[in-house]
This record gives C-alpha cells, sequence and structure tokens, in this order.
C-alpha cells in the first residue's frame, strides 16, 4: 500500500512538474512573443518616423527648388518691370518730340506760304520795269538785295521744312519700333506672371505636403528645435570663418545699439523670447508683418555673408557687422544681394515675402552676438516699426 502511495505520489509530482514546465515554456513562450510584437511595433515606429523625416527633407528640397525658382522669377519681373518704365518713358518722350516737330514744321509751312505769296504780289513785272527804269539805279540796287534776301530765306525755309518732315518720319519710325517693343514686353511680363503664379501654386502644393509630415505637436517641436539647430550651426560655421576675414569697421557696430532703424515698416507679430508651439520652443528673433514685396533694408554697413535658402527660414541673409555681431533677415521672396557684397545702412538688401513654408508675409529678423541670438528690440531707436 505504502509502495503503491509513493508511487502514486511520485507519478503527481512528476506531472505537476512536467506540468510547470509545460506552463513555463507556455509563459515564456508568450513574453516572447510580446516581446517580439513590441519590438516590432518599434521598429515600425522607427520606420515611419525615418520615412516622414526622410518625406520631410524631401519636402523642404522640393520647396526650397520652388521658392528659389520664384525669386528668380520675381526678380525677372521686377527687371521687366523696369525696362517697361523705361520704354514707356521713352515712347512719351517720343510723343512730345513728334508734337513740337509738327509745331515747328506748322511755323515753317506758314512763313514759306507768306513768302511765296509776297513773290507773287511783288511779281516779276515789278523787277523788269527797275531795270528798264534808269531814272533810280539805287532803287533797283536795293530791290535787287531785297529779292536775294527773299530767294535765300525762302530756300532755308524750303531746307526747314524737308528736315523736319525727316524728323518727323523717324520719330514715326522710332514710336513703331517703341510700340512693338512694348508690346513684347508687356507679353514677357504675363508669361512671367503666369509663370509665378504656377510656382505659387507648386508652393502651396509643397507646403501642403511639408505640414503633412508632421502629425503630433512634438514633431512641430521636434522641427522648429531642428530649424534652430540649423541656423545655430551656419551662424558658427560663418564665424569660424569670419575669423580669418574681419570686417574692418571705423564705427563698431556695439556703439549703434539704441540707434538703429527697423529694416522694414509693418506691425510686430512676434517678439523675442516669445514661446512658440508650447513654452518648449522661443522666438530667437522677431517677426514683422508687412505686405509681399517691401523692401528689406540692412540695419547697419557691412558684408553679407550668406544670402540662399535656409529650411524653415526661407531665403535668408546675414549680414556681418563685425565684433562678432550679426544681423540675419528670413522669409524674403527675392534676396537682391549676394555672399561677398558690401551694404550701408538703409540699403535695400531683399522684399519681404513668405519663404520657408510660412502661412502670412513677414521679416523674421535677428541679432546675434558670438552666435548668441540677442533681442533686437533694444538696439532699435524705435520701440516699434512704423507702419
Amino acid at each position: 500500500m505504502k509502495l503503491r502511495f509513493r508511487a502514486i505520489v511520485r507519478s503527481a509530482v512528476c506531472s505537476g512538474l512536467l506540468l510547470a514546465s509545460i506552463g513555463s515554456a507556455l509563459a515564456q513562450t508568450q513574453e516572447e512573443r510580446a516581446l517580439t510584437a513590441v519590438r516590432e511595433q518599434l521598429q515600425a515606429l522607427q520606420g515611419r518616423l525615418d520615412r516622414s523625416n526622410a518625406d520631410r527633407e524631401r519636402q523642404y528640397g522640393e520647396l526650397r527648388r520652388i521658392e528659389l525658382d520664384g525669386a528668380a522669377a520675381a526678380a525677372a519681373l521686377e527687371e521687366l518691370r523696369g525696362r517697361l518704365a523705361q520704354q514707356q518713358a521713352r515712347r512719351v518722350e517720343i510723343d512730345t518730340q513728334s508734337n513740337e516737330t509738327r509745331v515747328r514744321l506748322g511755323r515753317e509751312r506758314e512763313a514759306l506760304a507768306n513768302q511765296v505769296k509776297m513773290s507773287y504780289l511783288t511779281g516779276r513785272e515789278e523787277t523788269i520795269k527797275l531795270m528798264l527804269n534808269q531814272e533810280a539805279p539805287e532803287r533797283l540796287g536795293r530791290m535787287m538785295v531785297y529779292y536775294d534776301y527773299l530767294n535765300r530765306t525762302r530756300s532755308r525755309r524750303i531746307d526747314n521744312v524737308s528736315r523736319e518732315l525727316e524728323v518727323l518720319a523717324g520719330l514715326a519710325e522710332e514710336a513703331q519700333q517703341a510700340t512693338r517693343a512694348l508690346a513684347a514686353l508687356e507679353a514677357d511680363q504675363q508669361r512671367e506672371l503666369d509663370g509665378l503664379e504656377e510656382l505659387r501654386a507648386e508652393r502651396a502644393v509643397a507646403v501642403t505636403a511639408l505640414d503633412a509630415t508632421i502629425d503630433s505637436a512634438e514633431q512641430e517641436i521636434d522641427r522648429l528645435r531642428a530649424e534652430e539647430q540649423r541656423l545655430t550651426e551656419l551662424v558658427r560655421e560663418i564665424n569660424e570663418v569670419l575669423a580669418e576675414f574681419p570686417v574692418d569697421s571705423q564705427e563698431p557696430f556695439s556703439a549703434s545699439r539704441g540707434q538703429l532703424a527697423w529694416p522694414i515698416p509693418g506691425t510686430v507679430l512676434s517678439r523675442f523670447g516669445q514661446s512658440r508651439a508650447g513654452a518648449q520652443v522661443r522666438w530667437q528673433g522677431v517677426q514683422v508683418g508687412a505686405p509681399a514685396g517691401t523692401p528689406v533694408r540692412s540695419v547697419y554697413h557691412g558684408r553679407i555673408v550668406f544670402s540662399d535658402w535656409l529650411p524653415g527660414h526661407g531665403l535668408l541673409i546675414i549680414v556681418d557687422h563685425g565684433e562678432g555681431y550679426m544681423s540675419l533677415y528670413g522669409h524674403n521672396e527675392v534676396l537682391l544681394k549676394e555672399s561677398g557684397d558690401w551694404v550701408a545702412p538703409g540699403e535695400v538688401i531683399a522684399q519681404v515675402g513668405d519663404s520657408g513654408g510660412q502661412a502670412q508675409t513677414a521679416l523674421y529678423f535677428e541679432i546675434r552676438r558670438d552666435g548668441d541670438p540677442v533681442d533686437p528690440q533694444p538696439w532699435m531707436s524705435r520701440a516699434e516699426p512704423q507702419r
């Protein structure tokens, strides 16, 4: 009986151990499956993030291409408008000259007609009578001189009329050429406008696609931080290069604190230190709203050290003022200066736009010292820009 009981117990224990082993194995398999599932989810998430980042970089590249093309088209349109204005002014000048020539021609014709009439009234018979009359030879001499004068004057009048007619014909031909040139320029302008509208439509699609790569506030914060980091790295690299080529400034930038004019008139939309995308990211400069195309002026003399497109800042110009000071102008529509150009205070360097994927036209303005952003407002001569 005891032996049988022991056998039953041994059998039960073995069965229990076997079941426990099986249960443990099952539990381990479930944990591994769960871990594998988590890993797969993490890998899928990382893949989505990688694709999102790749998509974002690709969309940045597309936006850069479109906005640079748009800037070139806008600059070409501006140059075309200048030529058109010159041609229109020339056409007005031609019309004025033509009117003046017609007036002179009318006077010459009238004078010539009067001389012809006078010659007719005097007649050749009177001349013959004087020549046959031997009693007044002195009168004959005077009359011959007078007739000679009339003939020379008449000849001069005829020459003047002929010359004025030639001038008028030349002006008429020039007016026709100016009209054709105006028509060609106006057609070119319309093509540039149409092309610019197409680029703006492309830009809207690119901005929408770029926004679609941002799924959450966290990603928006990451994007803003990445853009700040790009700008900081760019400024650092520029400072390293400028260490070998310092700006020779007789008036140091530091002496201009509280004396600088705002780069554009407009309304301040955001201020230095204000939060953006929550409290985790703050503005490192000021944003001034203004209509597209508003001239952007350098706040101080210096050298252009960057004139290109940068993610998040669009068409950007950076001016080195020496002493480690720089001023930055972002979101422009057109860049009018190139790297290496020297600029004076108040000189136009760009035009306001919404490049970089902005929803409204505004200038982003920064002042940096040794690469670090500082509040621009204390440097301005006015608390607010003029409107």
